[in-house]
């Protein structure tokens, strides 16, 4: 990990934005094949998923939809310690997110009235990745606020495994939050096939769930014919961390992010530099202890870096500059902290609350603006899932008692047409 010192820099919000630029990538031509896919699916259907997934998975199966007695089965015979281990995320998520909802409200004053009606969105698609990194905690993180608001009707779509299977921790994942489907295609025919329907997958209104470069441009294109949940880039994680911080803690809460992807960024802001030199080390030990020390490598190397600044107060500049995915307060008496963070998707308080917490058991989503949208994004949450209406009723006392208002204003920006809906009712 590179170690930065800005205690003499005189700008360090640019010297920061230097050096966690990203490289560059082949985005256009992305974006080119992601058309194409989107275009196949529209006109093909289930042949072009079929096509793709022989093509691409090279796995040939018979039905895209996975049969609801295959669903049951794994649940039925997956590991019953983790089932337990399931059960409990499963009511925390529940817990946190049925305080999440919106009210309904009514201004009844006789002659007017106002009203916002909350409904839920009646059908939503789920992308969950697969192959070789299936993850039944991402199952969770979607389908259990989509079911606390209320939706209808969940669809779950994902790669098939080499035997053309779905993963059995991910099939009892959804058996567990009650998933009504669940089919076999990945990538970005798998959100297209999700955006406009095939002759086995029937479409629908909101997209949510992560996944690669093709799967976000997709979503990226299909967004506007359907809602998605947002544009999610690489993981990150963000460490505040001062001298009485314990460098191994550290280490490892900086690499459970770098494991996930060689473009993932594992960043240290630190008032000591003590401290960054033994994280450093320490960094560069744990790497080895790791299963996917190669991905873990390439990330620190690519973008792990530590920043040395003058004082507390610095190191939130800077945090909320980069306005990071997942935020770290290794500190003592975080909550002390709480009011300097103005831009990051979660917080995770102290050196006992490492960011795996979140992301499996705690209760709160894992599923968090990248990439700066924090500092206009939300976690995924309840509220992603339901719409709210607004009723508006006036009686005709009150509408003689506004009408000359309301027909001047309209006058004012020239639609006449406006004007006379109110003048009709008075001829």
């Amino acid at each position: 990990m590179n170690i930065v010192d800005l205690r003499n820099e005189k700008n360090i919000l640019s010297v920061v934005k230097e050096k966690l630029q990203r490289h560059g990538n082949k985005l256009n031509e992305v974006e080119k094949l992601v058309e194409n896919i989107i275009i196949d699916v529209k006109e093909n259907k289930d042949k072009a998923l079929l096509r793709m997934m022989k093509d691409f998975d090279k796995v040939e199966v018979e039905s895209l939809k996975v049969d609801k007695e295959d669903i049951k089965k794994a649940y039925e015979n997956v590991d019953k310690d983790f089932l337990e281990v399931l059960k409990e995320s499963k009511d925390n998520i529940e817990k946190y997110h049925k305080n999440q909802k919106y009210s309904h409200f009514d201004m009844d004053e006789g002659r007017k009235r106002l009203t916002q009606k909350v409904t839920p969105i009646e059908r939503v698609g789920l992308y969950i990745p697969g192959g070789k990194s299936p993850y039944p905690s991402t199952v969770l993180m979607n389908a259990v606020p989509a079911k606390v608001a209320g939706v209808k009707e969940i669809a779950l779509i994902t790669p098939p495994n080499k035997e053309g299977k779905v993963n059995e921790n991910i099939l009892a994942a959804a058996y567990l939050c009650g998933v009504d489907e669940i089919y076999l295609s990945g990538g970005a025919g798998a959100i297209a096939a999700l955006a406009y329907g095939t002759e086995t997958i029937k479409p629908v209104y909101k997209i949510c769930g992560p996944g690669n470069l093709f799967v976000a441009e997709a979503k990226r294109k299909v967004y506007g014919d359907v809602d998605i949940d947002m544009l999610a880039g690489p993981s990150e994680v963000l460490v505040i961390a001062d001298e009485k911080s314990d460098p191994r803690f550290v280490a490892a809460d900086l690499l459970s992010q770098a494991e996930h992807d060689e473009n993932a960024a594992c960043i240290l802001v630190t008032t000591s530099e003590d401290l960054a030199g033994k994280v450093k080390e320490e960094v560069n030990n744990q790497l080895k202890e790791l299963s996917k020390v190669d991905i873990a490598t390439k990330s620190v190397e690519n973008y792990g870096i530590i920043f040395v600044v003058d004082d507390i107060d610095e190191a939130f500049e800077v945090s909320n500059e980069i306005a990071p995915e997942h935020l770290e307060l290794s500190l003592e008496e975080p909550f002390g902290y709480i009011d300097k963070v103005q831009n990051a998707g979660t917080v995770f308080m102290g050196e006992y609350t490492p960011e795996p917490v979140g992301d499996y058991f705690a209760g709160s989503n894992h599923t968090i603006p990248t990439s700066g949208k924090a500092k206009f994004y939300s976690p995924l949450s309840t509220y992603d899932f339901l719409k709210r209406t607004s009723i508006v009723y006036y009686s005709k006392e009150e509408l003689t008692k506004h009408k000359d208002k309301i027909i001047k204003f309209a006058n004012k920006e020239g639609l006449t047409a406006h004007a006379k809906a109110i003048e009709r009712r008075f001829e």
